[in-house]
């Protein structure tokens, strides 16, 4: 059975994702935790693509544009 598009992603923090992308973020451990595995590994291989994607996902993370694979937050900033 699939989720609702609005659930909230179980335990799913953004001050936790924020934290981990700053810092762990070029070893990809943010995606990892978002559910997002097939970036994640990218960015494992590559040092988060040279430090850019890193870099853009700690932005999209801080102001909640980048969410869980699966829903909202279940706590915001």
């Amino acid at each position: 059975m699939l989720a609702p598009q609005n659930a909230k992603a179980e335990g799913k923090s953004q001050l936790t994702a924020v934290l981990l992308s700053f810092f762990l973020g070029a070893l990809g451990i943010d995606r990892f935790y978002l559910g997002y595995t097939g970036i994640g590994i990218l960015k494992l291989l590559t040092l988060g693509v040279f430090g850019i994607l890193a870099l853009i996902d700690f932005i999209r993370i801080l102001i909640g544009d980048l969410k869980p694979k699966n829903g909202e937050y279940a706590k915001k900033l």
